[in-house]
């Protein structure tokens, strides 16, 4: 997952992550423009949170939100 330090997006997606007990990886791009880049040349997207499971593009928060609703 892709956040930043100030992203309350990024906290709510964690927290889900958490609830579902999913662990994950947070890569913090908020002091590395390089990695901004990287992940933008990646998604398409600017916006953080970036959520991937196994290499697979999930999206930001709602993304991951409509993931799990479609899980049921």
């Amino acid at each position: 997952m892709y956040t930043t330090k100030t992203c309350p997006y990024c906290f709510a997606a964690k927290s889900i992550l958490v609830e579902k007990g999913i662990k994950f990886k947070e890569h913090d791009v908020s002091f590395d423009p390089a990695m901004r880049i990287k992940l933008m040349d990646k998604t398409g997207r600017r916006t953080v949170p970036q959520i991937f499971f196994n290499d697979k593009h999930i999206g930001g928060y709602t993304d991951l939100e409509q993931y799990f609703e479609n899980q049921t």
